[in-house]
């Protein structure tokens, strides 16, 4: 199994009405230096200025991105090169970065590599602590950006912490 810790940021609440505009990846194993990264042109003309400010691009900065379909090939080739089997997507918000990297693959690759399921950082630490109120962002050494490979790998940090410190049971 792969583990691909990812991270996406968008111009709005939801895949097709709104873009994303960035993905970021990266492989889960000690080293943390195998990624992905993407901005991709915007796929519609709605967009929410706030929601596209987190991402630090301008909307005109976001029309010169790459086309979205040739982004999303290349992360489907970048997948396919990894070697061990199937990947398994985790995210902090899994929920959100899944649903747009799912809209995205089945849009312009017609098929998720990931299919149907995700795994969310934050919950999975919740459960190692056994605390709901419980947050994991002091674990991450790599600084929150909203650049998505810095998020990305911050995340698999916290993920690293929780298996090596924690006693998360996590084969790499």
């Amino acid at each position: 199994m792969r583990y691909i810790v990812v991270d996406i940021e968008a111009d709005g609440p939801l895949p097709g009405d709104y873009s994303m505009v960035a993905v970021g990846a990266v492989l889960l194993d000690e080293d943390l230096d195998t990624t992905f990264y993407g901005q991709l042109r915007p796929i519609s003309e709605e967009w929410v200025p706030s929601a596209l400010a987190i991402s630090g691009f301008s909307r005109e900065e976001t029309l010169a991105f790459d086309d979205p379909a040739e982004v999303m090939q290349r992360f489907r080739a970048w997948l396919d090169a990894i070697e061990r089997g199937p990947c398994a997507f985790i995210a902090d918000n899994a929920g959100f970065d899944w649903s747009f990297v799912n809209w995205y693959f089945h849009h312009f690759c017609g098929m998720n590599p990931f299919g149907h399921n995700s795994d969310d950082v934050g919950t999975l630490y919740k459960g190692v602590v056994k605390d709901m109120a419980a947050n994991f962002e002091h674990l991450r050494v790599t600084r929150h950006t909203h650049h998505p490979v810095d998020d990305a790998i911050g995340n698999a940090e916290a993920l690293l912490h929780m298996r090596n410190e924690l006693g998360l049971q996590l084969d790499l």
